[in-house]
C-alpha cells in the first residue's frame, strides 16, 4: 500500500524554518512541537540557508560556482613561477642569493 504524504504550504514551511532560526531551538524539538518529521524540517532549513547563503543573488551564486569549478580544474596554460623565497638560516648568513637555493615551485 502506498504511503500518503502530507503536503505543507509555503507559508507553513517558512514559519517552521523561521522558528528554528529565530529561537535557536534544535530542529528535532521544533519538528516534534509542530508534528512534522524532523528530516523534513531539516531539509527545509538547509534549503533556506543555502538560498540565503552570503546574501548572493542568483547571478553571483552562478559566478561563484563557475569560479570554484575553474579553481579545481588544472590550468590550461602554464603559470608563471613565483620568485623563490630568500634563503634562510646558514645560507642567508653566508650571503647566498635565491639562485643558490633550488626552486620549490618548479
Amino acid at each position: 500500500m502506498a504511503e500518503i504524504r502530507k503536503k505543507y504550504d509555503a507559508e507553513f514551511r517558512a514559519g517552521a524554518v523561521r522558528i528554528v532560526r529565530e529561537t535557536g531551538k534544535p530542529v528535532t524539538q521544533v519538528a516534534r512541537d509542530l508534528g512534522i518529521n524532523e528530516g523534513t524540517l531539516a531539509t527545509w532549513t538547509s534549503r533556506e540557508k543555502e538560498a540565503t547563503r552570503a546574501g548572493l543573488d542568483p547571478d553571483e551564486r552562478a559566478e561563484l560556482a563557475r569560479l570554484r569549478k575553474e579553481n579545481h580544474e588544472p590550468a590550461s596554460t602554464p603559470q608563471r613561477c613565483l620568485p623563490c623565497p630568500k634563503p634562510v638560516g646558514a645560507a642567508r648568513a653566508a650571503g647566498s642569493d635565491c639562485s643558490a637555493v633550488p626552486c620549490a615551485w618548479t
